[in-house]
C-alpha cells in the first residue's frame, strides 16, 4: 500500500502514512484492546477489532495472548462485506 501511495500522491504522502501507521501500532502495542470490535468478523474463532487510520484506511487485528496480529489493511471506502470475506 506504501508504494502505492508513493506512486499516486508521492513521497512526502507516503512518508506522513507510514508515520500514522506507525503511531497507530505503537498504540496498539500499548493498549491492544482500544480497537473496536468489528462487526463484520461476528461468528469467527478470534475476536476482531479494528482502528482507523487517518480517516482512509483501518487496521483489522486480533490479540493473541500478548501478541496483536494484523491481520487486514483496508481503505475504508471500498465495499466492506468483501473486504471482510477476503480475509482470513
Amino acid at each position: 500500500m506504501a508504494d502505492y501511495i508513493r506512486e499516486q500522491f508521492g513521497f512526502k504522502r507516503k512518508k506522513t502514512f507510514m508515520q500514522e501507521v506507525r503511531q497507530m501500532t505503537q498504540k496498539l502495542r500499548r493498549a491492544p484492546n482500544i480497537g473496536q470490535i468489528d462487526p463484520l468478523f461476528e461468528g469467527r474463532a478470534k475476536t476482531y477489532r479494528s482502528v482507523i487510520v487517518n480517516g482512509l484506511n483501518k487496521i483489522v487485528y486480533y490479540v493473541e495472548d500478548d501478541t496483536v496480529h494484523i491481520a487486514a489493511f483496508w481503505d475504508t471506502r471500498r465495499e466492506p462485506t468483501n473486504q471482510a470475506s477476503q480475509t482470513k
